[in-house]
This record gives C-alpha cells, sequence and structure tokens, in this order.
C-alpha cells in the first residue's frame, strides 16, 4: 500500500495494451495502482487500431464468401450487397464492449482510473488536466506507456484533413462511408489491411509502396505473394513507387505516382497515409525531470524498461521500439515485476509474431532467410504449400505456403514464416519452437491432428529435412 506521502505505489500513463496490461500486474503484486488516460480505456489498438480494423475485415471477408458460396454447392437468391451502417455499427459495438471490459477489469483488481492529460512536476509528482480541471498525484513509481499516434506526411501539395479528403488511419477506422476512388500510401500492415477492406467494399484502391513487395518487413517470398494475391483481388498494387506530389481537383486529388522513370498521374477522391507514427510525449515535462529522449520517443537503459530517472520506466510505442500491442504487453509485465520486486529481468524479442490480417493473412517469427544469412548462419529452407492440404480443400483456404529457416548446423529453428488461412493463429508453434530453442528433429516427431491446416507446418519442417511426405 502507499504510503501517506505518496497517493499510489505506481501510476501508469496510458491505458492502452501496454499500460492497462501493467496496472492490472501491478495491482496483482499488491500494489495500490492508478491508471491515467487522456482518452479512452484500451488505447489505439483498442479504439482505432488492432480490434476495430479486424471487425471490419470481418465484415468482407463474410462478404467475399456469400459472394462465392456458389463453390460450396450453396445457393443464395437476390442481391449480394453489404450495409455499411451496420458494418460500423457492428465495429463499434465490439469496440465498447471492449472499452467496458477493461473498465470492469480495473474495478475488479482496485485500480483507480483518471481521465486526464498527465505532466510531470517532478519524479513523483504529475498534474492531470481534464478540461481545465487539475488534480496532482504524487507516486512512488511511473510507468510511460503512452503509445504512439499517426502522423501526415509531407506530401507536396497534400493539405487538409478528412474533409478534405486526407485520411489517416484514424479517419478510415472510423468512415461513414466508402471512397469511390482511394490511393493509399504505404503497403505495411495498416495500408494492407486497410486497402483489403475498402477494396472489397468496392472502392477503387490503388495501393503505393516505395520497397519491392507490400509488407517490406516480412521475409521477402511472403511479400510478393501477397503483392500477388491483393492484386487478384483487384487491388492495383504499384511497388517500388513513390508519390511524388499532389493536386486539387473537383471532388479529390490529382496524384503524381512515380515508378521507376515513370509518371503517372491517378485521379481519387481520397489519399489514405498509412505510414509513420509518433511516440506521445509532447507537454509532459519528460526531459526537465531527467527523462532522456531519442528521436523517435523515451530512451530506455535496458531492456528491462527502466529509463534514466530510476523510479520510471517505458513501455510500448512511446519507447519507439517494436509498435506492436503485444509486445507493449509484454514489456509492461516485465516493468511491473522489475519495479515492484526488485528484480532485472529483460524483455526478450527473439520470439515476437508479427501478423497482418488481410485474406490471405500474414504471420512471421524469428530470422527471415535473407536475416539469418546475414548473421552467419548455415541455412536449411523447408517450404510447404497450403494448396494439396485436405482441410484447406475443404474450407477454402488454398491460397499461401508455410516456410522455415533452420540452422543446418545444430537444427535450431531460427524463424517461421506463413501466408494463408488462419495463419495469425498458426503461427505460436513457431513462437514456442523459438523460446525453447526447439531443434528440426524435435519438430518433425511433434504430432500434428490431421486434418488440420497445420499440417502444412510439419510438412515444411519434413521439407528441411529432405523428406517432406506430401511433396511432389
Amino acid at each position: 500500500m502507499a504510503t501517506e506521502n505518496f497517493d499510489a505505489d505506481v501510476v501508469v500513463i496510458g491505458a492502452g495494451p501496454g499500460g492497462y496490461v501493467a496496472a492490472i500486474r501491478a495491482a496483482q503484486l499488491g500494489a495500490k495502482v492508478v491508471c491515467v488516460e487522456k482518452e479512452y480505456l484500451g488505447g489505439t489498438c483498442l479504439n482505432w487500431g488492432c480490434i476495430p480494423s479486424k471487425a471490419l475485415i470481418a465484415s468482407v471477408e463474410k462478404l467475399n464468401s456469400v459472394k462465392h458460396s456458389g463453390d460450396f454447392g450453396v445457393t443464395i437468391s437476390g442481391e449480394i450487397g453489404f450495409d455499411f451502417e451496420k458494418i460500423v455499427a457492428r465495429k463499434d459495438k465490439i469496440v465498447q464492449t471492449q472499452r467496458g471490459g477493461v473498465g470492469y477489469l480495473f474495478k475488479k483488481n482496485g485500480i483507480e482510473h483518471v481521465e486526464g492529460f498527465a505532466k510531470f512536476i517532478d519524479a513523483n509528482t504529475i498534474e492531470v488536466d481534464k478540461e481545465g480541471n487539475k488534480r496532482t498525484i504524487k507516486a512512488k513509481n511511473f510507468i510511460l506507456a503512452m503509445g504512439s499516434s499517426v502522423i501526415y506526411l509531407n506530401i507536396p501539395g497534400l493539405e487538409g484533413g478528412r474533409e478534405d479528403g486526407v485520411w489517416t488511419s484514424d479517419d478510415a477506422i472510423t468512415a461513414t462511408d466508402v471512397p469511390k476512388r482511394m490511393l493509399i500510401l504505404g503497403g505495411g500492415a495498416v495500408g494492407v489491411e486497410l486497402g483489403y477492406v475498402f477494396n472489397g467494399l468496392g472502392s477503387d484502391v490503388t495501393l503505393v509502396e516505395m520497397m519491392p513487395q507490400v509488407v517490406p518487413m516480412f521475409d521477402e517470398e511472403l511479400g510478393k505473394e501477397l503483392t500477388k494475391q491483393l492484386a487478384r483481388q483487384g487491388m492495383k498494387v504499384k511497388t517500388g513507387a513513390t508519390l511524388d506530389k499532389v493536386e486539387k481537383v473537383a471532388g479529390g486529388w490529382k496524384c503524381f505516382v512515380k515508378t521507376g522513370g515513370n509518371t503517372e498521374e491517378i485521379e481519387v477522391d481520397v489519399v489514405l497515409l498509412g505510414v509513420g507514427r509518433k511516440a506521445n510525449t509532447e507537454g509532459m515535462n519528460l526531459e526537465e525531470i531527467g527523462i532522456k529522449m531519442h528521436r523517435r520517443g523515451v530512451e530506455i537503459v535496458d531492456d528491462t524498461m527502466i529509463t534514466h530517472v530510476p523510479n520510471i520506466y517505458a513501455i510500448g510505442d512511446v519507447t519507439g521500439r517494436i509498435q506492436l500491442a503485444h509486445v507493449a504487453s509484454h514489456e509492461g509485465i516485465i516493468a511491473a515485476h522489475n519495479m515492484l520486486e526488485g528484480k532485472q529481468e529483460k524483455a526478450s524479442y527473439k520470439a515476437v509474431p508479427n501478423c497482418v490480417y488481410t485474406v490471405p493473412e500474414v504471420a512471421a517469427v524469428g530470422l527471415t532467410e535473407a536475416e539469418a544469412k546475414a548473421q552467419g548462419y548455415d541455412v536449411k529452407v523447408g517450404k510447404a504449400q497450403f494448396r494439396p492440404n485436405g482441410k484447406a480443400m475443404a474450407s477454402g483456404y488454398q491460397d499461401g505456403f508455410v516456410k522455415v529457416v533452420v540452422d543446418a548446423k545444430y537444427g535450431e529453428i531460427l524463424g517461421m514464416h506463413m501466408i494463408g488461412g488462419h495463419v495469425t493463429d498458426m503461427i505460436h508453434e513457431g513462437v514456442a519452437a523459438l523460446n525453447l530453442e526447439a531443434t528440426l528433429d524435435s519438430m518433425i516427431m511433434s504430432i500434428h491432428a490431421h486434418p488440420t491446416m497445420a499440417e502444412v507446418v510439419l510438412e515444411a519442417f519434413e521439407d528441411a529435412h529432405g523428406m517432406a511426405i506430401h511433396k511432389a
């Protein structure tokens, strides 16, 4: 319990997937906890990112399934369409339910939720401002979990906001209508997921990515396959391309897209900026109390998550490192234990799964083939396709493959890379394999249920071993 001199043992600033998890774990460890959030419980992930985007994706996937129901012997009479208002209402209900769930967990664990913007007075004191009403809170320790927010790229000629047809991902998630024509700048997770949604709802979508393939943070083969699949669905995917400038025209924008030495003019109603996020650190007096900053956010001393102020830790996007919700949650738990139990455990980033929720889905963990070779490994690669798999045929998810990267010398699993149906749920076999330093011998002797799509993972391991059963 907090002493007379403090209002709390721990104050967590930010209630996103890093902050709310850290707050709950600190409370479970016996601390008196206050969580300050300037907007909504759940942060960006729950309110504008992970959760609402998956709800929209699910509606589009269901729509596409109905359109292809004849392939399964299902007949549907009448016109197949969608009600965008109902899609949005369903998305909003899911978000509100999840947000309420966080609030319930706070009450259950005795966590005080304080609304408002926090800034530091000294290393043990913050002032929380909610619409001019100010409250001072003193605490022994703090966890910085303010997250990040979208930024506007400096594209010559591009000015304005949502009402001018200049969207961020936040605007796309809260859209009230479907634009007829859209250019999405950035082929990372945000760009391809929102591209899948609006393309599926009838937008004429052009996706512009400066790298040679979309999702460039993944293994090259995954990016090439997803590029092909999105193009098959009707999206215009331009890789190795840049948006040089735009001009305002009636009803939208004329975009000048440069690919190689050629420039193409494309007119759209909306330009969606799908790249770039900045740490939410402004106006908090962080440097004034001794917190060191770097170009992308708060600087931490090491992977124990401690900052240069001993009673203050930082987690998640605000550190400017790995911008994934599940990484923030993991770091929040590490920070809570280290802070309250005097430990110096370090967060491990060896086995961080990375997922993209287009159809087909993309998922990966560990080293890519190129990364493993660059680190000096003698690499063996195994690969297996979903197409001949019985469950994949039955369910209609035949596109894609599984690729595994293995150290040839010791047989240790170095990476797993997947594109196909439900792979974001299947990647955790790779996470466990990397965490447990599993070998190829142990993985090929792990029985996989039949018929499942996970059998393709086994087949990839067997291929790396040189003895794939079903490889033609």
